[in-house]
């Protein structure tokens, strides 16, 4: 590793960005960072595509100055606790997946180096996720670094003679870094996308795929992506038997790619899937085997400056959500407690580009309620939210009175907002107020790079 860091010519100061298709059984980064730090290189900026607890490994790399700058999509666990708290000098820039694509694309944010985690590479330097000891599909978040860093250095664990398919041609490779594990793919399926949902998360799951029914957007060629949260994946399933019963194939579903969107390709109910990462390893082995199972890059899949991005051709969105205002704006960066539990990822790329953008959510959550008067923090606006579903029914956008006509012509319960608001306050206590006082520690991007949001210590 070190041989391959200081043939990149990487110096004090440089941009080195990492992708997080292991997700929480990434090594990858801990194990460039340390030798970065055994070269002596300072002052280091971090671009990795999301950040996880696993990575709490890095935290002594920013106590001691060797990274002194991170931009991400989205970061969990003792490293955003770490962040908040104030560990760095700068503030974190929390972008979104397309919002990063995009960056990198015009220049705004230049690599120096981009260390790309391959589970198999062959003797011509193509990689792959398809096959290898940790295979985890795609590297779609990989392949915009790769094709604008000034340097790529392919860290893998497996090389072999031929690849089934090719996620990033060796062309684009400049170096290949051999090391004994690049990580556990066995730890993809963590977080949101580890949990089963709960009674009331079922119950909105019903009625979420009831309100894509009556839309008027469940027709063949239809166009689909979940979230990673429990209920949003819940969605799928409800909506599998509603396509089979009347006959609809779609054209694609989309974005992190899971099991029940696999089951749903396989049952024939979607013609292709278009895939930035797999979230289970059921998309990984559906990703190897699968000719219409296709990777997309993360600029192919929501940069805002590509009109043809695969987001801006969704009907229905799934969104999750940690709060929702009376605005229907969306929070899920930051916790009632403060916490940095996330960050947009994809949530206001698609928001932005579907026609149907649904956010799930119960009324309330670890003893607070989810919809609120005003929100913690802001990821998503508003303005691109097509309706709020939670198990005490309904809210629709006001700039949709069509969709809110057919719902109520379907008997499904549409209530205004703020109603859903009182009743998640009559559930649970406002959660105290912990919105910081002291410097920023994070600034919160929209897609197109304008500031939406900050978080102070």
């Amino acid at each position: 590793m070190k041989i391959a860091i200081a043939g990149s010519g990487l110096a004090d100061g440089g941009t080195i960005s990492f992708h997080h298709h292991l997700r929480n059984g990434d090594t990858v980064m801990f194990q460039v960072l340390r030798a970065c730090h055994d070269l002596g290189l300072r002052d280091l900026h971090i671009a990795p595509s999301s950040l996880f607890p696993c990575h709490e490994t890095l935290i002594p790399f920013l106590r001691d100055g060797t990274v002194t700058r991170i931009t991400t999509s989205y970061m969990n666990g003792p490293l955003a606790d770490a962040v908040r708290a104030g560990i760095l000098s700068n503030p974190v820039i929390l972008q979104s997946h397309g919002g990063r694509a995009a960056a990198i694309e015009s220049g705004r944010m230049p690599i120096d180096v981009a260390f790309v985690a391959a589970p198999a590479v062959d003797e011509s330097y193509n990689l792959t996720g398809a096959i290898g000891p940790q295979a985890c599909g795609p590297l779609g978040y990989a392949m915009v670094d790769a094709a604008y860093a000034r340097q790529v250095i392919a860290v893998t664990d497996y090389v072999t003679e031929g690849l089934p398919r090719i996620c990033m041609p060796g062309d684009l490779v400049d170096q290949v870094a051999q090391v004994e594990s690049i990580g556990s793919a066995a730890q993809i399926v963590s977080g949101t996308t580890g949990r089963l949902p709960s009674e009331n998360g079922r119950a909105i799951a019903e009625l979420a795929a009831q309100l894509i029914d009556v839309s008027g957007l469940l027709r063949d060629g239809f166009s689909f992506q979940t979230g990673a949260g429990a209920t949003s994946l819940a969605v799928a399933k409800a909506l599998g038997p509603v396509m089979a019963e009347r006959g609809i194939t779609g054209g694609f579903a989309a974005g992190g790619i899971t099991g029940p969107l696999v089951k749903m390709f396989h049952q024939g109910l979607f013609r292709r899937l278009w895939d930035v990462q797999a979230f289970d390893l059921v998309a990984v082995e559906s990703y190897r085997n699968d000719p219409d199972h296709c990777a997309m890059s993360a600029a192919d899949y929501a940069s805002p400056d590509r009109a043809d991005a695969i987001a801006n051709e969704l009907d229905v969105m799934i969104l999750g959500a940690a709060e929702v205002d009376t605005a229907f704006n969306v929070n899920v960066t930051q916790a009632s407690d403060g916490r940095i539990i996330g960050g947009s990822g994809g949530h206001s790329d698609t928001a932005a580009g579907a026609k149907l953008p649904i956010v799930t959510t119960t009324l309330t959550a670890g003893g607070f309620p989810k919809i609120v008067e005003r929100l913690i923090c802001q990821t998503t606006p508003g303005n691109t939210i097509g309706a709020v579903v939670t198990e005490a029914g309904i809210a629709i956008h006001p700039s949709r009175p069509e969709l809110k006509k057919q719902a109520l012509k379907a008997g499904l319960p549409v209530l205004p907002i703020e109603s859903l608001c009182d009743k998640a306050r009559d559930l649970a206590p406002p959660a105290p107020s912990v919105v910081g006082g002291g410097r920023i520690v994070a600034v919160c991007e929209y897609r197109d790079g304008t500031i939406i949001d900050v978080i102070r210590k």
